[in-house]
This record gives C-alpha cells, sequence and structure tokens, in this order.
C-alpha cells in the first residue's frame, strides 16, 4: 500500500463526502478508491469512515487521522518547496471560485497575465455568489465581497468597494427624489434577497457616523446582481451595490445616484482559504497575484 497515495485519497473521499466525487477528483476508478480506503483501515486496524446510501461521515478515529494527514501533506509540501524551485514554478490543479461580478469584471480578464507568470499551474475557475464549503467541495481559495463570519478560515481584505443607493432616470423622474431617510417609506426598492435564508437585505445608510439600517417595500426581489442591476434601470425602484457595477448607467445618466451624503459603509473584499492550504506553493502565488491585482483596481472599486 503506498500511504502517500491512500492518505490523499482519504483526505479526497472527506471533503467530498463521497467515493464518487472523490475518485472524480483524483481521476481514479472509483473501485481503486474503495479499495485504497479499506487497505488503509485495514492497516490502522480502526473504521476511519462511516458510509450510508446518501453520504460519507468520519468516525472519532477518521476525524482525528484526517487532521493529522492535512497538517502532514501541508508540512510535506512546504518542505519539498523549500528545496526546490516549485516556488518559483508551482505546478498542478488549483481550484478557486470567485464572486460572480468581480470575477467576470476583474479577475478572469486578468488571469492570462497568471497563467504566463505560472505556465504549469491549472485553473479550475468556479463562479458563484453562494457560500462555499472549501473543505467539503475541494476549493482552495475564494474571493468574495462583504463581511466574513468564517472564522475558521484564513481571510485576507485585498479592497474597500464604494457602495451607492441608485435608481433609474426615469423612476426618480416619476416618483421623485428622496433628499432624506424620511421620505424612503414612499419609496419602492428592488429587493436583494440571501440565497442562504431567503430574507431581504435591509438598506443600510451612514448618518453622522453610525449606521442605520431600513427595510424597504418593493414588488421585485432577486439575488443575483445583473438582475438586481436590470430590476433598477426597468423602473422597480432604488437599489444599493457597490459602485462599480452601475459606472456606466451612472455616466450614460439612465442611473442616477441619491442619498449620496449617507452612503452605505464600504464592502470588503477578502481572499478566504482554508487553514491546512496556506502552505500550498499554488495558493500561495495565487493570493499574492490576486492581491497584486485587486490594488491595481483600488481606484475603480473605491470611485
Amino acid at each position: 500500500m503506498d500511504k502517500f497515495q491512500a492518505m490523499q485519497v482519504f483526505i479526497a473521499v472527506v471533503e467530498q463526502s463521497s467515493f464518487t466525487r472523490a475518485a472524480e477528483q483524483l481521476q481514479m476508478p472509483r473501485a481503486s478508491v474503495t479499495l485504497s480506503i479499506k487497505q488503509l483501515e485495514t492497516h490502522l486496524g480502526t473504521r476511519l469512515l462511516q458510509r450510508t446510501t446518501r453520504q460519507v461521515n468520519t468516525t472519532a478515529d477518521g476525524d482525528a487521522y484526517y487532521q493529522r494527514c492535512v497538517r502532514l501533506l501541508a508540512d510535506l509540501e512546504e518542505t519539498e518547496s523549500a528545496f526546490s524551485h516549485s516556488l518559483l514554478n508551482p505546478r498542478g490543479k488549483l481550484r478557486i471560485n470567485l464572486q460572480g461580478s468581480l470575477g467576470k469584471t476583474f479577475v478572469v480578464p486578468a488571469l492570462p497575465g497568471f497563467s504566463a507568470r505560472y505556465p504549469l499551474i491549472e485553473l479550475e475557475v468556479g463562479m458563484s455568489d453562494r457560500l462555499v464549503d472549501l473543505v467539503r467541495e475541494g476549493v482552495d481559495c475564494v474571493l468574495r465581497g462583504g463581511e466574513l463570519r468564517d472564522s475558521s478560515m484564513i481571510a485576507k481584505r485585498v479592497a474597500l468597494m464604494t457602495q451607492i443607493t441608485c435608481a433609474s432616470s426615469a423612476y426618480l423622474q416619476k416618483h421623485g427624489v428622496p433628499k432624506a431617510l424620511d421620505d424612503l417609506p414612499a419609496h419602492l426598492a428592488v429587493n436583494y434577497f440571501s440565497s442562504q435564508t431567503g430574507r431581504n437585505m435591509d438598506f443600510e445608510f451612514v448618518v453622522d457616523g453610525k449606521t442605520q439600517t431600513l427595510p424597504l417595500k418593493g414588488q421585485l426581489a432577486v439575488n443575483d446582481v445583473d438582475a438586481y442591476v436590470a430590476g433598477a434601470e426597468a423602473g422597480y425602484g432604488l437599489i444599493q451595490l457597490p459602485r462599480f457595477h452601475v459606472a456606466a448607467q451612472l455616466a450614460a445618466g439612465s442611473v442616477q445616484e441619491v442619498l449620496s451624503e449617507m452612503r452605505p459603509p464600504p464592502m470588503p473584499v477578502s481572499i478566504l482559504y482554508p487553514h491546512h492550504r496556506q502552505l500550498s506553493p499554488r495558493v500561495r502565488v495565487f493570493v499574492e497575484w490576486l492581491t497584486e491585482l485587486m490594488e491595481t483596481h483600488a481606484d475603480k472599486l473605491k470611485a
């Protein structure tokens, strides 16, 4: 039994919660994955996994062994990088997940520069605004906007995005331009609801240095940024979002900012990755490159 490979297989099964998905990720036959786990359990003299028809979970011993395997493999990769050129020319597959609008606008157009710098790294890019379970889904790192609540991940803030309140010029001509928070109950909004909770996000306004939240009524609620902007352009009401999303519409005059003296708090942009992947040369160079990239776009994000 190849212990190193068996540990890699075991980690993949745990993180994917599935023998089949682990086999696909490792590009191995499912039977080989099953055999590897059986041999590993026999070698260790304990059961590592509990299998059901729907999911694979770790036993108490399996969870402890998983944590040690992750640390050992991370230490091994770090050790190898210290005695090789892997930091200068890392290789292998890097799985990243980008928040849709940030990815499409800033990251993907610049990726050829990353690939030219690191030609041996194969990129697998997912686009999503939902929360991603990095460990279970085998993702190496994600780029997200918004306040972060997952303390189990390493988070690196790389930018702040100016946010505004705005609406279509046609809507404001019909309903009037709000001049104060007291005017807002008479207005409609395109509401943005959370994919996780299904709840609408409150509007936020900074008044005298303090953030005030306010729910607004509306006829339309969405959970996609493009649909959010489209709803505003269609005249459904006010929206709040990072300014870069509507920079073109603002320049064209089809959308207008309102209540500019009480803008929402800036939205942070952060890179997240699991603790056990912080030593990976692939993750390290991508985080450094992405940090540099977001710094070059700081003016656009803050404008």
